[in-house]
């Protein structure tokens, strides 16, 4: 059997603030890429959003100072990020990068992107399952607007790339099993996923306290359900005011998280994966070709909210 080996890294950031320019947050990336070509890493992760704050926490028109056009990029590379390119280049590592994206046309995705370790642009993600909500509601402590702010995409697309079938998610894309599948059933086995999510979710506190549990559970159920390697990315710690979940990991198709980060700031992790192992996976318990019984499923495609049973 062929070696599939990557080293692969996970590029978590703290918390950029509002009067952070785009040139000192490259500066970071770039900080973490050279931590990166030290430890010889082949491709690195960085979060969603990973150009500017989180800027969904607030209802744009009323804050003074603030014009949604200052998150989003035009261009990709453009004049600060084309650093990162050029660098990543050099050091021959390829990179996932999540940003808000402003289209020619005028639409707006909150996007990743995946970029080989010649500096070009293998595939483009937009976030399909976007959380929160449209409007101003003054209850919450902070906004969640990034239903106001974005445009959905509609697809989980694949890529050959880094000797493996890659695919990408963001976010609350992360805590729906129907994104791991779409992207196992495109022969994903290197999923990258970049978060941010404030611990505080208003509409149900008592969903606080789990939200580390939350978030690496539905991330390994995704890996081993699958047989693939999942790298989720965080920009944590208190960015703002609002405090952001971290725990940045890897994780073996097995399910197994096999590098976690240590802290709430800029933080690179690291690990070596065998992309063969999928196989283990992909060709027993969960050989879709044999098993799966999509004559089944009807509904998972058919309706959204759940229909009941009569009563009797």
């Amino acid at each position: 059997m062929d070696n599939r080996n990557l080293r692969i890294g996970a590029a978590q950031l703290g918390p950029i603030h509002r009067n952070e320019t785009r040139s000192e947050v490259v500066e970071r990336l770039l900080g973490l890429l050279r931590e990166a070509h030290k430890k010889q890493v082949q491709l690195i992760v960085y979060p969603e959003l990973a150009l500017t704050t989180f800027f969904p926490r607030w209802f744009i028109e009323e804050e003074e100072g603030l014009s949604l056009d200052d998150f989003f990029e035009k261009d990709m590379p453009g004049k600060e990020t084309r650093k990162l390119f050029d660098a990543a280049k050099e050091y021959g590592i390829g990179f996932c990068l999540g940003y808000a994206e402003l289209t020619d046309g005028g639409e707006r995705f909150n996007t990743q992107i995946l970029v080989d370790s010649d500096g070009s642009i293998v595939g483009k993600y937009r976030k399909v399952h976007l959380p929160g909500h449209e409007e101003y509601e003054s209850w919450r402590e902070f906004q969640h607007l990034e239903r106001r702010y974005f445009q959905a995409g509609e697809t989980f697309p694949t890529w050959q790339a880094f000797g493996s079938v890659v695919g990408m998610a963001l976010c609350n894309d992360r805590r729906w099993p129907e994104t791991y599948r779409c992207l196992a059933l495109g022969g994903a086995e290197l999923i990258l996923i970049g978060y941010n999510t404030p611990i505080h979710y208003a509409p149900d506190p008592t969903q606080d306290k789990h939200a580390s549990f939350h978030n690496h559970l539905v991330m390994q159920a995704g890996a081993y359900q699958n047989g693939c390697f999942v790298v989720g990315v965080a920009k944590g710690g208190i960015e703002e005011g609002v405090e952001s979940l971290s725990d940045s990991c890897i994780i073996a198709p097995s399910g197994e998280i096999i590098a976690l980060s240590d802290t709430d700031g800029d933080e690179l992790i690291a690990a070596d994966i065998d992309l063969n192992l999928c196989k283990n996976y992909k060709k027993t318990l969960f050989d879709f070709d044999r098993y799966r019984k999509p004559e089944s499923y009807g509904r998972i495609t058919s309706q959204t909210g759940a229909i009941l049973p009569e009563e009797t």
